[in-house]
Parts: structure tokens; sequence; C-alpha cells
């Protein structure tokens, strides 16, 4: 009984060493899940499914961007139109709005129209690790 317990000590304590040499490892990503909807005004419709986080969003459109529509990932993708409660949807444009503040900035909200970042910053937010739900 006292070999099982010291064994078992030993292989407590050496696993993580072990599984770090041996490149065993996970991570915990959140799986987002959106569905992109193009609207008749050439606009794309966002909605989330189990977050509503504006990460979640920009996920979802700057993932849909550059694997589907095949974009550039420089370009930049804007709000058009901003959170809606009701519908839990947001709203974007490839062209800038109009009356829009277009200006670059470094937050992710999706509740100003204009508001703006590139493809590629869009879908870097799908490996977020944590997630941001502040509107």
């Amino acid at each position: 009984m006292r070999f099982l317990r010291i064994s078992g000590a030993v292989v407590l304590l050496l696993l993580p060493t072990l599984a770090q040499a041996v490149g065993i490892g996970f991570a915990v990503r959140p799986g987002y899940r959106a569905t992109v909807t193009q609207l008749k005004n050439g606009n794309y419709q966002v909605a989330t499914h189990g977050s509503s986080a504006a990460i979640a969003y920009w996920c979802g459109i700057g993932d849909f961007a550059i694997r589907t529509l095949r974009l550039p990932t420089t370009q930049r993708i804007y709000v058009a139109k901003a959170y809606d409660k009701q519908t839990r949807t947001v709203q974007f444009s490839l062209t800038p709005p109009e009356g829009g503040d277009t200006s670059k900035s470094y937050s992710i909200s999706v509740s100003r129209v204009g508001e703006n970042m590139s493809a590629s910053g869009a879908q870097s937010r799908c490996f977020d690790n944590l997630m941001d739900f502040d509107f």
C-alpha cells in the first residue's frame, strides 16, 4: 500500500513536466458561433449563438470576411447598425457608414456606428481566451 502511495505521488509530481516535454496539453477557447446573413443593402447581419459579447460579433464577421468572401486581411470592416437588443444582431459594412465616426480606436465595441477594425483584427477575436461582456 505504501508503494502505491509513493508511486502515485511521484506520478502526480512528474506528470506536468512530462506533459510539457512531450508536447501534450490543452487550451480553453470559447466556441463562438455566429450566423452571417447578407442583406439587400450590401450590409452583413451577424447573429451570435450562446454569447452576446462584442468579440463574438467581430469574430463572426471577421471569419466570414476572410474565409467565405476571401477578402484581404487588411480590409476594414465597419459597424453599420449598432447592437440591437431585441434581435441580438449587429450589422456590418465593408464601406464607411454615412454619419458614423470612423476614427481608429482600440475599442471592441459594437454599440457605436462607425466602429471599425481590419478583417484580420476581427478574425483574431475568435482566439481570445477571455470574453469582454461590456457593450
